[in-house]
Parts: C-alpha cells; structure tokens; sequence
C-alpha cells in the first residue's frame, strides 16, 4: 500500500543523483553495511522497492586477500546489481592495498567503501575501527594506499566514519580532509562516537560541520534516519549530498521507495498494511533460500528480522513466538496466513527506532592508544591483531 503524506515542510526538498568521482548513483541513498543483515538478498529485496547504492557486508581485508568463502560470499554480487559496492575494513595499510588490488583486478567490484566507524569492542581494544583515525599516520597510509590501487581501475574509493571515540577525543574533522586530500570520492560520517555505540542521538551538527569543512567533495550523513522525512530534514539542516541507511531499513525495505520518492520531490510514501508486510517477509526468505541455497539456514536468518518487520502491528504473541522459531517455507506461509492481511498501518508505532542501541560506555582501547596521535612501536607491533574476521558499522 502506498499513500500520500501532507507534511510538506522538507518533502519538497530534492537532490540530484550522487556523483563519485566517474559513478554516477541514480539517487543519493546509501545502505550502510550491517553484519548478517546486507547480504544479496536483503540488497534485492530493497532494490525491488527503490534505487540506490546498496554496499555489502563488511568484509575484512585479510580474509580476503586470504580468499576465504565466507569472503567471497560476501563480495558476490547479484549480475542486475548496476553498482556492485563492496566495504573493506582493514588496519594494515600493506594488506589493505593488497585487497583493494585483487577487487580491481580481478573486478569484484565497481565501489570501494572503507569503514573507520565500527564501535565494538573486540574491534576497537585492538585499534580498528572507529579507534583507527586516532593514529594520524596508520590512517593517512591506509587510506592513501587504498585510493591509490582503485584509481588504477578508475574505482571511486569512499570512506565512512564516526565522530571520534569519544567527546574528548574526536577524529572527524582531521579524518575527513585526510581522506580529501588522498582523493577519496566521498565521506560519510555517523554522527557519533565510539563510546556512544547507537544510543543516544547523532550529533547533525558535526555531519554539518564536515560538510562545510569539505565543500569539494560530497559528504554523506548518517544516523537517526527512520523515515524520508528525516531524511530531508538532515539535508535541509546539513547541507550534505546524500545520506546513510543503516538500521532505520531493517523489517522496512520499502523506506528506500520513499527515499528514493522524497529525493525525486514527491510525497509518495509506502503505507503497508499487514498482508502487504507478510507478502514481504515471504519474499526475503525466499530470496535468502536462493542466496544461501540451504532452506533451513535461509529460515534461520528471516527469524531475526521477524521484530523488525512487525514493529506496532498486532500479532499474537503466540503467533510472533512461533515465526520466531519458523524453520521451513512451507511453515512461514501458514504462518504468514494466520495474520489479517486487511490490518492497516498502524503509523508512528511501526516508525522510530528499531535494532539493539546498546548503551554509552568506555571504549575498549590498547593500552596508551590515547597518549599520541601516531603509532609507537609497540602498537605498531600489535595493530596486526585488530584484522580478526569480524564485521561491525
């Protein structure tokens, strides 16, 4: 169901296509990365409602260069993907470049992101993620290192970001014209900081101040982006090209639709009823048995997304119980069935925050991280250990 919203304070408010250095994307939408959530058949799933840049899981560069099948999995990409965009998270600068390289060569992919924003601690106690921008030097060489081997193919590289890793320690702003002096195609920034991990809010304000800070390339902004009116309302108080969606599209793959409607300068907006969400809910398991050409395992994965899906719609908890537990297609139709397909929308209730926000907390650092902003010979030695096979936004 589709319907039209009178709010028209933003709503009016239109962008053009983004352009990343060559690539041009039809609208200035993103899909943030997000573990387990931005396989292939999540990325269809939200192509078949609207138009993007659909960015795969985050894989690390190691694993990569390493060739390991669950790399590769994560790199593949549908042959109707018009952008095959593919994260690379990575602490070495050798084997980042190394992994850029084989992505080129051997042509994976068309878009190249790196993440700098991931806040978990198993990533951050060992100087990745949203730790890494502190030492100006590891993230200077990483990012040029990067830029350099996808400009040999003429790949856009991009980077994406958080604030710093806490109030006290913010990295944004050096990062940021770092990464546009090495020629990066883009940034985008989460307004928070490590420490915030999602709860709280983003801070627009500093997406604002990058943006005014980097006038000559784009700048993207991400977070607390539940609908396309928030949408407009950060570019109408940022001033960026385009933004980020990470958790506000999970269980709504549709809100690309509206995005991609808000952008264009229409007020169209997905309303859908309960039968329309469960013909979606059947669709992504589907679309996950062909990805994962294993029923049960495809089941298992549709069983997280079943919260997100039904947000502020009524199913009995009985019946939300057992899609929670669904294990074959056959059983998820019958499920499915037991709903009201004529119960409508239930507005703001299905809106909002969804995903777990965690709460603030000291970050997990090595030892001395905050004591300089370049890598001291020990933690030279060390950063290696940061490369695990994780994946974190």
């Amino acid at each position: 169901m589709t319907a039209t919203i009178s709010e028209t304070t933003t709503s009016r408010l239109s962008l053009p296509a983004l352009q990343l250095g060559g690539l041009t994307v039809d609208t200035p939408v993103v899909l943030a990365p997000m573990a387990g959530i931005t396989n292939t058949a999540f990325r269809r799933l939200c192509r078949e409602y609207g138009g993007g840049l659909y960015i795969s899981e985050m894989v690390t560069s190691r694993a990569l260069v390493e060739r390991t099948p669950e790399s590769m999995r994560i790199i593949s990409h549908d042959d109707d993907e018009k952008v095959r965009s593919v994260q690379l998270y990575g602490v070495d600068p050798v084997t980042v470049g190394q992994a850029v390289r084989m992505l080129v060569e051997e042509d994976h992919a068309d878009h190249i992101d790196l993440n700098f924003g991931c806040p978990v601690p198993k990533v951050t106690r060992k100087g990745g993620g949203a730790a890494l921008p502190w030492k100006l030097d590891l993230f200077t060489g990483i990012v040029q290192t990067a830029v350099r081997e996808a400009s040999k193919g003429n790949i856009p590289l991009t980077i994406k970001m958080r604030k710093g890793i806490d109030e006290d320690h913010l990295t944004f702003r050096e990062a940021g014209k770092i990464a546009r002096d090495s020629g990066v195609a883009a940034v985008a920034l989460h307004g928070r900081t490590a420490s915030q991990f999602y709860s709280g809010k983003a801070d627009w304000n500093a997406i604002a101040e990058l943006r005014e800070a980097l006038p000559d390339i784009p700048v993207l902004g991400n977070g607390d982006i539940w609908s396309a009116e928030d949408a407009m309302r950060m570019v109408a108080e940022t001033g960026v090209d385009g933004v980020v969606i990470g958790r506000g599209c999970q269980g709504r793959p549709w809100l690309f639709g509206d995005l991609m409607a808000a952008f264009e300068g229409s007020d169209a907006r997905h309303r859908p009823d309960l039968g329309a969400v469960a013909a979606s809910v059947y669709r992504h398991a589907e679309l996950l048995v062909d990805t994962f050409g294993d029923e049960l395992k495809a089941l298992r994965d549709i069983r997280k997304h079943m919260a997100w899906y039904f947000k502020g719609y009524v199913v009995g908890g009985d019946l939300r119980a057992k899609l929670a537990t669904v294990p074959t297609l056959e059983v998820l139709r019958e499920l499915l069935d037991e709903l009201d397909p004529n119960a409508p929308y239930p507005g703001a209730d299905a809106e909002g925050p969804r995903g777990r926000a965690g709460s603030p907390k000291n970050p997990a650092l090595p030892q001395g991280w905050l004591e300089e902003r370049c890598l001291n010979a020990e933690q030279q030695g060390e950063i290696s250990a940061a490369e695990l096979d994780v994946s974190g936004g």
